[in-house]
């Protein structure tokens, strides 16, 4: 049977794609289908057709699904950051596992590839300790407002596939509630002071970011507004109505972006209120984070996340260990209680700078970090400069590896390869080159670090075949 765009169809969803859409098929053709839930029976339309798959949106839900839950934000149908907050938590996390077993199984060449262990998150709302929201003079629409709304002031979310429109958002429930409080009174009082939002078309604008960072444990909060240019005479004011409001707030700070690059990390910062920095505690840890630092989004979870790392270890007191793409240290620091010494590595100089304070903090002296491209430092650097380790942590952002650093890594002749990933696609992709170097995948866990949305954290455990 031929499909084409526009045609409409009624499919049953079977399951969903890694990304959060439903997979259909009908006649050997698959269907993936935004928006919908497994079990469910839905009339759709086509609205891409390629030569293997075709993309289609729900026109009506025919046969509600048994696992479909009230989504419980008020932005869900248009914000696109919890795409599955319309799926009960438990079949999420029978989906996210079907996910991660199907790309190991294509991807790494893996048959009949099982994992191991999946371990739930608590709590599954307000949860993350960091969000960014973006200003913008161009304010989606929604469906129903007048033509003349105005729409020339937004502080909120990307709509999905439009860099530049930007969802209004009243609150957010994936980060505690202060949050979304500080974003209205944020966003009334920017246009109280009549202080501009950034255009990303014709770049013009002071206002660009709102980034919070939350310590759960502490109950520190960090604000972080991101601009395009300095100016104090606008923003001190803004700050000192701010702290007044939200006496919970212990750190404001001000990075500035003067590039054209849409991102919230900035050339320079300036410290506007209380201290440059954040505390969180994780387990009898304490971490002092900056704006611009790596830490896990999720505190709950990363102690569950390190007590996966921990068990996979097994250290016994005279190991060493490296740990690539160490960020402020967090994993470095729960190995080195246990290990006879830690090496981080990193290529973001704030961070590295947050781990030696972090390991100052806590007392830790069995420990070294370094600022290091990973891209090609060991194959500059190594010779003699570090001893051998027994294990290598590698912890690398959404992208993986770089394929230098995975063709680099055994190299290295460690024993054990601990593989923490944000992304199971690069990192069945790196599996197969640490495979073909006689590394073997014994052990995958799911942690789900992010629940409502289509993220996921796996750890690998790979062992140096005899």
């Amino acid at each position: 049977m031929t499909y084409k765009k526009g045609q409409e169809l009624e499919l049953t969803i079977e399951g969903l794609a890694y990304g959060g859409r439903g997979i259909a098929r009908q006649n050997n053709f698959v269907f993936f289908v935004e928006a919908a839930i497994p079990g469910q029976k839905v009339l759709v339309y086509i609205s891409r057709k390629r030569k293997d798959f075709a993309e289609a949106r729900i026109k009506e839900v025919i046969t509600q699904s048994p696992h479909f839950s009230d989504p419980k934000c008020e932005h869900f149908l248009h914000c696109g950051g919890c795409k599955s907050q319309h799926i009960d938590y438990l079949e999420q996390l029978n989906q996210k596992k079907n996910q991660v077993q199907d790309i190991f199984q294509k991807q790494a060449g893996i048959k009949n590839f099982n994992v191991d262990q999946v371990v739930p998150a608590n709590p599954i709302f307000n949860y993350r300790n960091k969000m960014e929201f973006t200003f913008s003079k161009n304010r989606w629409i929604l469906e129903g407002e007048p033509r003349d709304v105005k729409s020339d002031f937004a502080l909120g979310m990307h709509i999905p596939k439009r860099w530049d429109k930007i969802l209004d958002i009243n609150s957010c429930d994936l980060m505690p509630s202060i949050g979304s409080k500080i974003l209205n009174y944020v966003r009334d009082l920017a246009r109280e002071s009549n202080l501009k939002p950034y255009d990303q078309r014709s770049h013009i604008g002071f206002l660009r970011y709102l980034a919070l960072r939350f310590g759960q444990n502490t109950n520190e909060l960090m604000v972080n507004l991101v601009t395009s240019y300095e100016d104090l005479d606008s923003l001190v004011p803004f700050v000192e109505s701010l702290v007044d409001e939200f006496p919970e707030i212990t750190s404001v700070v001000n990075n500035i972006n003067t590039r054209k690059a849409d991102v919230s990390f900035g050339e320079r910062e300036i410290l506007l209120f209380g201290k440059p920095i954040l505390k969180e505690k994780l387990k009898d840890l304490t971490f002092q984070i900056s704006a611009n630092s790596f830490f896990q989004t999720n505190s709950y979870m990363a102690e569950k996340l390190y007590e996966v790392i921990l068990d996979s270890a097994k250290l016994k007191g005279d190991e060493v260990v490296y740990d690539l793409y160490c960020g402020a240290g967090s994993i470095s620091l729960f190995l080195a209680q246990k290990a006879k010494f830690v090496f981080g590595f990193d290529i973001i100089v704030s961070s590295i700078e947050n781990a030696e304070q972090n390991a100052i903090i806590n007392k830790i002296e069995n420990i070294d970090f370094n600022v290091a491209n990973l891209d090609s430092y060991f194959q500059k650097h190594k010779s003699n400069k570090y001893p051998n380790p027994d294990i290598v942590i590698v912890d690398p952002p959404r992208a993986g590896m770089h394929k230098k650093m995975t063709e680099y890594l055994p190299k290295l002749g460690a024993k054990k390869i601990i593989y923490v990933s944000c992304n199971p696609s690069t990192q069945a992709r790196d599996t197969q080159i640490l495979q073909s170097h006689n590394y073997e995948l014994i052990k995958l866990s799911v942690v789900d670090m992010f629940p409502h949305t289509p993220h996921v954290e796996t750890v690998g455990i790979f062992e140096k075949s005899k």
